[in-house]
């Protein structure tokens, strides 16, 4: 049983991270928008290919978060990391702990 509690703990704490970075990555692409980077940066590409795909399902999805040229999208996927990360990955390491 240790052996399945520790590989638990494990993908609970790399999904916590990748999560967090996630998190990170969904802000700063917010913010980008703000200021209009040049479209053809490298690093202003990445951001998009990684975020432009669930921000699209969100907006699919709830149309509401488009509304009087505000894009809530970015806000809804914080929001949809964060519950995430407080249910599911706080239980998978608390059943760890339990394994234990």
């Amino acid at each position: 049983m240790i052996v399945l509690a520790n590989t638990l703990s494990a993908v609970a704490l790399v999904l916590g991270s990748l999560l967090n970075l996630y998190f990170w990555v969904v802000i700063i692409a917010a913010l980008l928008t703000w200021v209009r980077p040049d479209p053809y940066n490298p690093i202003v590409r990445t951001l998009r290919a990684l975020t432009e795909p669930v921000f699209y399902r969100v907006r699919k999805w709830l149309p509401f978060t488009y509304s009087g040229g505000m894009d809530f999208s970015p806000l809804i996927v914080l929001l949809g990391i964060e519950l995430f990360n407080r249910i599911v990955v706080a239980s998978l390491a608390q059943y760890a702990l339990t394994l234990r």
